[in-house]
C-alpha cells in the first residue's frame, strides 16, 4: 500500500523563495513570500494592483507597497518605466543587492499583450553625455509586439 501523501512538504519554489529573503537578509513572513512569488513567477512586470490581485488579498495595501520599497531598496525587484503613468515591478536578477543592482537592461512594452518584459540580455547602449550632466538612473524602453503575440 503506497504511503499517504501529505500535503505540507516544502515545494521547490518555497525553498527558492526562502533562500533568495535570507540571502538579502530579509525576514520570512507570508506577506514577504507571497510578492515574491508573483513577481519572480512572471515573465514580466507587474503593477502593484495586479500584485495584489496575485497574492488574492493576503495583505493590506500599506504593508504591500512596504514590502515593494523594502524588495527594492534590499535588490530582490526593480522599478520599470513604460510609456503609462503607471510604476511597475519586475525581479532582479540574482546578482543584485542592496549595495549595488544589475538592472541596466533594455524593457520592453508589447502593444498588443501590453506587458512590459525586462530583456536583461540586452544592455542599454552607453551614452555620451555632455559636460556638467551626469545621469543617476537609465531606462530604455522599445516597444512592438512580443514574442507571444507575433502572428503565426
Amino acid at each position: 500500500m503506497p504511503a499517504p501523501a501529505t500535503a505540507t512538504p516544502p515545494p521547490a519554489a518555497h525553498d527558492r523563495l526562502t533562500q533568495t529573503l535570507l540571502r538579502h537578509g530579509l525576514r520570512q513572513t507570508p506577506v514577504r513570500r507571497a510578492v515574491l512569488a508573483a513577481v519572480s513567477g512572471k515573465g514580466y512586470a507587474l503593477t502593484g494592483a495586479e500584485i495584489e490581485q496575485e497574492i488574492g488579498g493576503a495583505t493590506d495595501r500599506i504593508t504591500l507597497y512596504r514590502t515593494l520599497k523594502s524588495f527594492e531598496q534590499n535588490g530582490l525587484i526593480h522599478r520599470v518605466i513604460d510609456d503609462t503613468d503607471v510604476l511597475r515591478y519586475a525581479a532582479c536578477s540574482i546578482e543584485c543587492s542592496a549595495q549595488a543592482h544589475f538592472d541596466n537592461h533594455v524593457h520592453f512594452k508589447c502593444g498588443t499583450c501590453h506587458h512590459t518584459y525586462c530583456l536583461s540580455q540586452v544592455a542599454i547602449p552607453v551614452v555620451q553625455l555632455p559636460g556638467g550632466f551626469q545621469a543617476e538612473r537609465r531606462d530604455f524602453l522599445l516597444s512592438g509586439v512580443c514574442q507571444f503575440c507575433q502572428p503565426i
